[in-house]
């Protein structure tokens, strides 16, 4: 028997791991507060320049009436400038555009206070030419996610899940409170890094500590459920941050309760699966009887460990595969680089949404609030699509995410809530999209070089997501631009997906002759005797199949 019959016999998905979800779910409330508090630490709220000497009809901040700011094109001007004729009424906007000189905001700058109390940008006046600043910070903590991923993955294979996680989530408590208490951007930056490293660390770890306990049949709800916590607190998130307008207590609200997972230590099981692998069966057969034991199937004594484990020998010789086997023959490369893509355009676009909820000009909580409960029917429908076709649901929902992003395009600027509905439908079908990309990719993909094929996908999809917080920067170029490219990036893949393969209902590649459909050994491969137990496949965000 392999794993998954191990799995068949004490049960796929009973009690025991039923409990082990409300582990895995519990840290993704504060995953999710963690990847989008910068939407709200992060804000940039109204602003006016200050000036060193205040004119006599504008003695002082008092009489900044920065609900006007938004009433004029000409007010964004002096949020980035003031008026040298320091005679004439600050909050005149035709002082702008008569001619007049400016200059840089000499004295700093006012912010409104209505919406934030206090906020990274307030503190540390990243507006007008500091802007950059706060999405460079952006970009760097989404690094952090890309670093995360690839260290803490082959930490993970070396050291064991639980290992991994239960380090990541002390990490994570300790750098995400030392974030609130930071003295300056770059050390708030560096600080936001390291947490950003560490949610890469527990999503990804998490998610396959979970799959290698699950069986084969209840691997895509067990999926689904861990995306239903992680969009809980997406919505939780709004409510947190409505309550706690300075930024500092808000990252502390969101960072502090880490230190209670400290009991983590004594409940998160680990993997029995990665402990037969790495030849640690003793241990690892101690768990499979507590956990026949919890579900109520007892397992008999005489029953050898030896005799459950062994690979089938109709595997026969093997051949060592690595990451070029990807894209060496044709009908691989041409699979791999669609899916890659794919994962690219589905991240990149995924948080080019979420993290500039600000642009749609509404309630920012109220939209974060949206945003958030949009994923759950986002993520439902796609239970009932992908047992139908992988395929037409790939494609259908990228269609609808991109063309409902490039229709905000065409909506005049006034028609705030229109522009929030088109952009709330294409979060709908990205969402959607995201979670299909994950059970499509690990079928696509031969057996042999699965786990690359889904390794390099991750990549592809934190590289998206690095780029995304730069998204906004693209306004000087057009105010359209950020969501031209978030429509047209979807609906490119939604046409490439046309040319991969159906695998609904089908039978799993397990070699790459399979899909090129001829024998690849006269090429001179070596080929040598390499008989191991299934490995588990890694997906972005944490999740695996086998």
């Amino acid at each position: 028997m392999n794993f998954n019959e191990i799995l068949s016999v004490i049960g796929g998905f009973g009690k025991y791991q039923k409990v082990l979800y409300v582990w895995i779910c519990l840290p993704q409330l504060f995953l999710a507060f963690h990847m989008f508090v910068s939407i709200f630490t992060g804000a940039v709220p109204p602003h006016l320049c200050r000036p060193t000497r205040p004119s006599a009809s504008a003695p002082a901040s008092s009489t900044f009436n920065l609900s006007l700011l938004s009433s004029s094109a000409g007010w964004t001007q002096l949020s980035c400038s003031a008026s040298l004729n320091h005679s004439a009424p600050l909050l005149n906007h035709s002082s702008i555009g008569d001619g007049l000189p400016a200059e840089r905001c000499p004295g700093g700058w006012e912010y409104s206070q209505e919406t934030f109390h206090n906020t990274i940008v307030t503190e540390w006046d990243l507006v007008c030419d500091n802007a950059k600043l706060n999405n460079l910070g952006s970009s760097i903590y989404m690094s952090g996610l890309l670093l995360g991923a690839v260290v803490y993955g082959y930490l993970a294979d070396k050291y064991g899940r639980r290992n991994v996680i239960l380090v990541n989530l002390a990490i994570q408590a300790i750098f995400g409170v030392g974030a609130a208490f930071a003295p300056s951007f770059q050390i708030y930056t560096a600080l936001r890094f390291v947490v950003g490293t560490t949610i890469s660390g527990v999503i990804m770890n998490a998610f396959v500590l979970g799959t290698e306990w699950t069986g084969p049949k209840d691997r895509m709800m067990a999926g689904i459920i861990t995306d239903y916590a992680f969009g809980c607190g997406y919505i939780m998130l709004a409510g947190v941050a409505y309550l706690i307008r300075d930024w500092r207590k808000l990252q502390l609200a969101i960072s502090a309760p880490g230190f209670l997972f400290v009991f983590y230590v004594w409940v998160l099981p680990k993997s029995a699966r990665w402990l037969m692998a790495n030849d640690r069966k003793e241990e690892a057969w101690e768990l499979i009887q507590k956990a026949a034991e919890m579900n109520g199937k007892p397992l008999t004594k005489d029953l050898e460990l030896c005799q459950m484990y062994k690979v089938d020998e109709k595997t026969g010789v093997k051949k060592k595969h690595s990451f070029i086997d990807l894209v060496r023959t044709p009908k691989m490369r041409r699979r791999s680089l669609i899916v890659f893509y794919l994962w690219f355009a589905n991240v990149f676009v995924y948080y080019g949404l979420s993290l500039h909820i600000s642009d749609f000009e509404m309630n920012i909580y109220l939209t974060q609030l949206i945003f958030g409960l949009v994923e759950m029917p986002a993520r439902t429908i796609t239970l009932f699509t992908l047992n139908r076709s992988r395929k037409i649901s790939q494609l259908a929902f990228l269609a609808v995410g991109g063309t409902a992003c490039l229709l905000t395009i065409f909506i005049p600027d006034d028609l705030y809530a229109v522009k929030t509905g088109l952009a709330m439908t294409g979060k709908f079908g990205i969402t959607a999209s995201l979670s299909i990309i994950y059970v499509y990719s690990a079928e696509v993909f031969p057996t042999v070089i699965r786990q690359n094929g889904i390794g390099i996908g991750s990549m592809c999809a934190r590289t998206g997501g690095v780029i995304a917080p730069m998204l906004h920067l693209m306004k000087s170029i057009s105010p359209r631009a950020p969501m031209f490219l978030c429509g047209l990036c979807p609906l490119l893949g939604s046409v490439l997906t046309l040319l991969l393969p159906e695998t609904a209902n089908m039978p799993l590649p397990d070699t790459i002759e399979d899909i090129e459909g001829h024998d690849l050994s006269e090429e001179g491969r070596d080929v040598k005797p390499d008989v191991h137990p299934q490995t588990p496949l890694k997906k972005e965000g944490g999740a695996q199949t086998d």
